[in-house]
């Protein structure tokens, strides 16, 4: 065999082996939860499927009101937000969280889909919970050793308080919603109890804590594992770190997020957070100022958008936000029902 012949087909094999890796980095809708449900997995895979090519948008539904900035969108541009967002904040008010489960199953009939979050207050602490102090509070380096040991009093009290969400999200999976699941959100920021928490005994551990105890012990199928950081920036106290630092791999998660304030559109949140999750789903788990049509033809493979609640009226002119949406990859609610419908 000639020099030319083995360059040539050294080169074929090259060919062929990034084509696949290629191929597979699109096709990875595989849950990192082996039981995962049939409506978690369509999504995921309908994920996927609009993966570089389109953008969902999302909106995050007040507390006191969930259609008020639904309506707010849908009233400036015509079209409704394809993602319907909540979270679990205020669980121990009376009926709060029982709300927010009603709202979610009637959201998803009529097409949407669902993403939910839980800021909480410190495990020692009890509800309800202070923002300062206690949801925005400190654990010291002992008190987070307690909470990540099993069998202590801390990691009882958080267990108890991660079951009670669980029941909640139980009867989302009996009514066959599937759930865009980001809790412990922004953990590379300062500001959070959870925040900033680097390496394997730290916010990993946390994390991991979580998703063994829900897919292992409550087995709670219907969820989509959403890691969520927020961009990384250095801001005086209100720093976040590089994504790495939190990272608790692959194995754990299904889409790694991003949430991105001040208007704060690096290329490097957009291609770090991809390299980190090696062709898994990216996605703007919450954001303040939009992004212009010409910032995502730059970062093409942000798969959702979800403004934060008021800051489409206060952060962005009208203008701002018809532009994003009249964006000719914008996924809207009328969209999106025609997709998950033909991807069965």
């Amino acid at each position: 065999m000639n020099h030319l012949t083995v360059l040539s087909t050294f080169l074929f094999f090259v060919f062929v082996f990034s084509f696949t890796e290629s191929v597979m980095g699109q096709n990875k809708f595989e849950p990192v939860n082996k039981n995962a449900s049939f409506e978690a997995r369509h999504l995921l895979q309908y994920l996927y499927a609009i993966k570089g090519k389109k953008i969902l948008s999302g909106h995050c539904a007040s507390d006191k009101d969930f259609n008020k900035w639904h309506k707010y969108i849908e009233d400036l541009t015509g079209k409704s937000p394809a993602i319907w967002g909540s979270g679990f904040s205020k669980y121990y008010k009376k009926g709060y969280a029982d709300s927010i489960v009603q709202e979610a199953i009637r959201r998803d009939k009529e097409g949407y889909i669902i993403t939910l979050m839980w800021h909480t207050g410190k495990p020692q602490d009890n509800p309800p919970f202070s923002w300062k102090k206690s949801v925005q509070g400190e654990l010291t380096d002992a008190e987070w050793r307690e909470l990540t040991t099993p069998g202590t009093a801390l990691y009882k009290k958080w267990e108890t308080r991660v079951d009670t969400i669980a029941i909640y999200l139980k009867k989302l999976e009996n009514a066959k919603v599937p759930v865009l699941w980001r809790p412990y959100h922004e953990m590379n920021g300062i500001w959070f109890w959870w925040g900033n928490k680097k390496g394997k005994n730290g916010y990993i551990k946390l994390w991991k804590m979580m998703y063994n105890r829900f897919v292992n012990y409550h087995h709670l199928n219907n969820l989509i594992w959403v890691w969520n950081a927020n961009a990384p920036r250095n801001r005086l106290n209100d720093d976040a770190y590089d994504y790495k630092f939190y990272f608790p791999g692959i194995d754990y998660v299904d889409v790694l997020a991003s949430d991105i304030y001040y208007n704060d559109y690096k290329q490097s949140h957009h291609d770090d957070l991809l390299k980190l999750g090696k062709g898994k789903i990216i996605a703007l788990g919450e954001i303040g100022e939009v992004p212009t049509p010409e910032i995502l033809d730059q970062q093409p493979m942000w798969t959702w958008f979800m403004i934060w609640v008021q800051w489409a009226e206060t952060h962005n002119t009208p203008q701002q936000i018809r532009e994003l949406y009249d964006y000719t990859k914008t996924i809207s609610l009328k969209d999106v029902k025609l997709g998950l419908k033909n991807n069965n």
